[in-house]
């Protein structure tokens, strides 16, 4: 009976405490909004302590149960969460986040981990994608553009693959190019893998302590590149993006017109006639011979009135100057000019029949770039996947580039302390293209200087002609490019998977441990067709080029990192890695040549190939290294800071006495801004840390002669002798055949070892007003010594070189990067970026070897240490410098005779005599200038030690954008000898070609900039250049950019909208005398237009 009584008293005391939760149970429903009211979908709405939790919809709503006293956390990415505690009044609850953009940016990757802005020591740059994603960057280098101290070149073809370089040129011997860091692992590719839109933040390691965690990859500076990962709001994102644009030439040398192109003619053949006459006045056809004009009065003018009057000549002299075929006048002038030499050339200027040649090698590209991408994940899992293709079109006729891009990313947590993921990035692009032949070499195919009285079309029958000019002279130089390419056919390209694997493992005390391996597979495919039933062309010369190449390289690391902070003020963090790397390529190569049958089969048949005249190759390396690695990082109450590390390297080729080396480095800083004596400046000076750091870095990019990776040049190799056979014994001892012998090309170096480049930064982080003014400041030296180097070897040696470790070269800057809000309120935002660079390269030793002079009296003078003037490099200069004679102006008539002292004419170049002790003195006292490497000066360099960027951004009312940006070299000069105008290099302008437009002297026109035509400079500096200012302001990108309001766009389920428009290379303003084209490609410029749409779901 008491066991009952019990049993329903403890059943009424369950239903009194369900009865009770019952009773304080509620549903709290609310909305989720930003500052402006816009709503935050996918917002997390959790129960504090439980895993309880939902995620707001799309319009910003959500209803979660929740019990009297609890606690709700809302929090969205990149806003600064909120807590409500739950009562009986809680009920439609707005919620307003505002955003934390110290959040945002507060964690900077930097190398086999990530660290809080408000910890760093080193001088490090973040660059935010997002900030510039409505220019439509095509290349991570677009991203990169405007960071000081990193200089990115400027590639106007359809792929666009511009340069690197990070505080300047390093060394002589190798590469400038920054090490690449992709997801936490070296990547091995290049950026045109990367798709822009994948990226969510880049990290420059520019000083070297913090690039030092890298050790022998690093002299030239890390990007770190991290792409994008699923939220954890368990709701799925699609974005969906395509742009849309057109290229356009915006600068480059245009060719002459038809008019242009016959009075140039008649000046270039005049230009051998020009003398004064009796009467002392300089004109054309002056020249004598016994008595009589070598050349008769306007032999080379077209008979219009106005030139038989200026000669003084009737049309009948005109004419009866030559026994001509004809009475027709432009036959007996074209005849004059040499128009007759190229079959088709006459005949066209006969009829007036003409062609623009140079309009023809050009077009409107136009340009596709599609993307999309699928992101989500809950607290467990994250999953990032997209997929893009871009079809480009460059302005020369055949630039073409396409790419397939893929890459997923996925991350999940197995438990709560172990955490598995991967990364794969798949590519597959065109390489290489047959794009209309534009050189600027004579001997090398340039279809813009074709004449223009030369068609690409029969007249009559209107069939390609395939020598345009007249099929006197043939060969690729004067062979019409769009007929040849109906027998070519042309394959060339990449296939690239690019992966990354990780375990994660949570050990207690704050210690974490990683391990990544990041396998990488390249295969490249090169296939050229060229028919042998190509009129007028030799079989043995024609058939299929077929080569394959394969790259595997894999690398992996364990990291161990312990982060621990004791008692609020002492923040510790060390880092402990290994790391390995194998990297292996093959390839190889068949040129078959006088294919039979047939070759209708293109390049897919080979084996048809002469063997006797066909060729084939291999070429294949490996190369492997490793390393161990540890950091430490040590705060004090936020104040003060230190950062060391050190970095044991190990790499297969170099030499086997020094396969290892290590790379130490230190960093402090203090953060001032925190002491108590800044309180009283605390209300406008808010961010003050002061940076210092040292230490050393290596480079071991060693490549060949032709820019291609040698892992090898450590040691001997054998190679095919010069030609020659000779007889070798079988293994019976018998004597075989002749062949080739081999012999070695390269002594051995055992003793080769790293680059080492040892550095030091001083920086100071500033920002006042609450930083609405911020930026930095950091004045770095760098030393790079040890430089991978060719010595040149006596010649009794055998051997012509050896590569070696020699020289040194000093890099001083200074970077100043500033950034402000110069108006913020509802309805405008303008923000403005400025960054100023300056770099000093300065060659302090090379060789080694020194000048030495023995006295009369047999002491020894010490010149000093040679310069290399062979490779234009000197001691005390920089790598880039100009040294060259001074051209001071054009010989005008009335200096004829001073002119005539060097063996020149009124027309060619007036050359600055700075050395004189070496000149001749006649007898009446003349002084005659003696021109060699005296007389030469330094003028400058050719890398502009000044890089300035500025953009501005414009946000009205949240949703409209306005920015544009641009940069300016300052100081970029170079040399040029077009001002002499020598045209005719390998008789193109005998032969009929046309040539660029240009200014150039006559009597009638005497420039003082130009020279004649076939201008040549004072005996011993004939072929003399000029000095040119390249130094140039581009506004580089002005774009606009629009987001549809949600109330429209939500009523589609989507969440938001974006139209973007824009302009790239709007115009350039340069230096009066650079009339060459783009001022920093010397040649051709490209103006892109862009319209874009993007939306997310």
């Amino acid at each position: 009976m008491k066991r009952k009584v019990f049993l329903l008293c403890l059943l009424f005391m369950q239903l009194l405490g369900v009865g009770a939760f019952a009773a304080s149970a509620r549903t709290v429903k609310g909305v989720v909004v930003d500052e402006t009211g816009e709503p935050l979908i996918g917002a997390t709405v959790q129960v504090e302590g439980t895993s309880t939790g939902v995620t707001a919809d799309l319009d910003g709503n959500f209803a979660i149960n929740a019990n009297d006293g609890q606690t709700l956390l809302i929090s969205y990415v990149g806003y600064t969460p909120q807590k409500i505690k739950v009562t009986s009044g809680t009920n439609d609850v707005k919620v307003e986040l505002k955003p934390n953009d110290e959040m945002l940016e507060d964690v900077v990757v930097i190398g086999y981990g990530s660290m809080k802005k408000k910890d760093l020591t080193g001088a490090i740059t973040q660059i935010n994608p997002d900030k510039i994603a409505d220019s439509n960057p095509q290349t991570v280098q677009d991203l990169l553009r405007g960071t000081a101290g990193l200089q990115i070149g400027y590639d106007p073809s359809a792929k666009s693959n511009p340069s690197m370089e990070l505080r300047g040129k390093n060394s002589v011997g190798t590469g400038s190019s920054p090490l690449i860091i992709l997801d936490g692992m070296q990547f091995y590719g290049e950026l045109s893998e990367i798709n822009p839109d994948d990226i969510k933040q880049i990290d420059i390691l520019k000083d070297s302590s913090s690039a030092a965690i890298y050790g022998a990859k690093a002299a030239n500076g890390v990007i770190i590149v991290t792409t994008k990962k699923g939220n954890n709001s368990g709701k799925p994102s699609v974005s969906l993006s395509a742009n849309w644009g057109f290229n356009t030439r915006s600068a480059y040398r245009r060719y002459m017109t038809a008019d242009e192109y016959t009075q140039y003619r008649s000046d270039w053949y005049k230009r051998d006639t020009y003398a004064f006459d009796a009467e002392g006045n300089y004109g054309a056809y002056n020249i004598e011979k016994d008595g009589k004009r070598v050349t008769p009065l306007g032999y080379y003018d077209y008979p219009s009135q106005a030139n038989l009057d200026k000669y003084g000549i009737t049309l009948e002299e005109w004419m009866g100057q030559t026994a001509n075929q004809s009475d027709d006048l432009r036959d007996i002038f074209g005849r004059r000019i040499d128009l007759n030499k190229e079959g088709a050339l006459l005949d066209n200027f006969i009829n007036d029949r003409t062609f623009d040649w140079y309009n023809d090698g050009f077009r409107t590209g136009v340009n596709q770039d599609y993307n999309v991408s699928l992101s989500g994940g809950t607290d467990r899992m994250n999953y990032y996947m997209s997929f893009g293709y871009m079809k480009n079109e460059g302005v020369v006729k055949g630039n073409d580039y396409n790419t397939i891009r893929a890459s997923m990313r996925m991350s999940g947590k197995v438990t709560n302390w172990l955490e598995v993921g991967g990364n794969v990035n798949f590519q597959n692009r065109s390489d290489g293209d047959t794009t209309y032949p534009t050189s600027g070499d004579y001997w090398n195919a340039n279809q813009l200087r074709f004449s223009p009285y030369a068609l690409p079309y029969d007249p009559e029958t209107g069939e390609l002609n395939q020598y345009p000019m007249g099929g006197i002279n043939r060969g690729n130089t004067w062979s019409n490019f769009v007929f040849n390419q109906q027998y070519e056919d042309f394959e060339k390209g990449y296939m690239v998977l690019n992966s990354k694997f990780y375990v994660n493992v949570t050990l207690p005390f704050g210690i974490t441990y990683q391990f990544n391996v990041s396998p990488r597979y390249q295969y490249f495919w090169d296939r050229y067709f060229m028919s042998a039933d190509l009129p007028n062309s030799n079989a043995d010369d024609r058939g299929v080029n077929r080569g394959w190449g394969k790259w595997f390289d894999w690398s992996l690391n364990n990291t161990i990192n312990w982060d621990y902070t004791f008692n609020d003020k002492h923040h510790v963090q060390l880092t402990l890695a290994q790391e390995a790397e194998d990297l292996r390529y093959w390839s190889d190569y068949i040129h078959a040549r006088g294919i039979t049958p047939t070759d209708a089969l293109g390049f897919h048949y080979t084996q048809g190939g002469d063997k006797k005249i066909s060729s084939f190759g291999t070429s294949d390396r490996h190369h492997s290294a490793d390393a161990l690695l540890a950091r430490v990082f040590y705060a004090f109450d936020n104040r003060y800071m230190i950062t060391a590390s050190v970095r044991r390297d190990g790499y297969s080729a170099f030499g086997q006495n020094h396969p290892h080396a290590t790379f130490p480095s230190v960093a402090l800083a203090w953060n001032f801004a925190n002491e108590k004596f800044m309180g009283s400046v605390a209300d406008w000076w808010n961010t003050g840390k002061l940076r210092f750091s040292w230490g050393k870095n290596g480079n071991r990019d060693l490549r060949d002669s032709n820019g291609q990776p040698d892992p090898y040049r450590a040691l001997a190799d054998l190679t095919s002798g010069l030609g020659q056979t000779m007889n070798y014994l079988d293994a019976n001892g018998n004597v075989t055949g002749d062949f080739k012998y081999l012999m070695m090309n390269r002594m051995a170096n055992p003793n080769l070892e790293w680059e080492k480049t040892e550095a030091y930064n001083v920086g100071l982080d500033f920002g006042f007003l609450n930083n609405r003014i911020s930026g930095s400041i950091d004045w770095y030296y760098k030393k790079t010594d040890g430089m991978i180097m060719a010595q040149r070897l006596p010649q009794f040696t055998g051997f012509s070189s050896i590569t070696t470790n020699l020289g040194q070269v000093d890099n001083t800057g200074i970077e100043l990067s500033l950034n402000s809000v110069n108006i913020t309120n509802n309805v405008l935002e303008w923000t403005t970026n400025l960054t100023v660079s300056y770099n000093k390269n300065t060659i302090k030793h090379l060789y080694y070897e020194h000048d030495l002079v023995v006295n009369p009296d047999g002491t020894i003078t010490d010149n000093g240490e040679k310069d290399d003037s062979g490779n234009n490099w000197f001691i005390g200069k920089p790598i880039n410098t100009i040294w060259d004679y001074e051209v001071e102006g054009i010989w005008q008539i009335d200096e004829a005779d001073q002119a005539a002292l060097v063996g020149q004419k009124p027309g060619d170049p007036k050359v600055r005599n700075v050395y004189t002790d070496d000149d001749k003195i006649l007898e009446d006292g003349t002084r005659v200038p003696v021109y060699n490497d005296n007389d030469k000066t330094f003028q400058g360099q050719t890398n502009p030690p000044v890089y300035l960027s500025m953009r501005n951004d414009f946000n009205l009312w949240k949703d409209f954008l306005i920015s544009f940006s641009f940069y300016s070299y300052i100081g970029h000069k170079s040399r040029d000898g077009a001002y002499l105008n020598g045209d005719n290099g390998g008789d193109l302008i005998t032969n009929g070609m046309n040539t660029y437009y240009k200014e150039y002297w006559t009597p009638e026109n005497p420039s003082n900039t130009y020279g004649r035509l076939g201008a040549v400079g004072p005996t011993g500096a004939t072929g003399v250049n000029r000095l040119l200012n390249r130094s140039f302001l581009r506004l580089a990108d002005l774009t606009f950019g629009y987001t549809l309001p949600q109330k429209w766009t939500r009523k589609a389920a989507m969440e938001k909208v974006r139209f973007t428009f824009g302009i790239r290379n709007l115009f350039t303003i340069s230096h009066k005398d650079w009339v060459y084209g783009d001022p920093e490609t010397g040649g051709l410029g490209v103006r892109s237009f862009n319209l874009g749409v993007n939306v997310s779901f």
